[in-house]
């Protein structure tokens, strides 16, 4: 089994910075992929970035790319989601995630696990 946990989330003004974390444990993680996540109210969930463990390899949703960078610290078993240039839009619930299967992937059904949300606000 895997615990994830997330931290970092806050009330930001727009164009201000965030990151997040999520620490996993319960598992080794060296084939595993990470994944973060968001949802706004009433809007589905949607994928935000995700990183390969054992590569690094990283993917971003079209609205993140070039904002946020998505990183791993093998060492502590913690993925981070630096955000920057913060907007409005941005502000939803953030899910971590991991999947058992080697490969980055954007679907949340292909991810096994998830932790509880951490709350990001960004003010205008």
């Amino acid at each position: 089994q895997v615990q994830l946990v997330e931290s970092g989330g806050g009330l930001v003004q727009a164009g201000g910075s965030l990151r997040l974390s999520c620490a996993a444990s319960g598992r080794t993680f060296s084939r595993n992929s990470m994944g973060w996540f968001r949802q706004a109210p009433g809007k589905e969930r949607e994928f935000v970035a995700a990183i390969s463990w054992s590569s690094g390899r990283s993917d971003y949703a079209d609205s993140v790319k070039g904002r946020f960078t998505i990183s791993r610290d093998s060492a502590k078993n913690t993925v981070y989601l630096q955000m920057n240039s913060l907007k409005p839009e941005d502000t939803a619930v953030y899910y971590c995630a991991a999947r058992n299967t080697v490969g980055i992937v954007r679907r949340s059904r292909e991810y096994d696990y998830w932790g509880q949300g951490t709350q990001v606000t960004v003010s205008s």
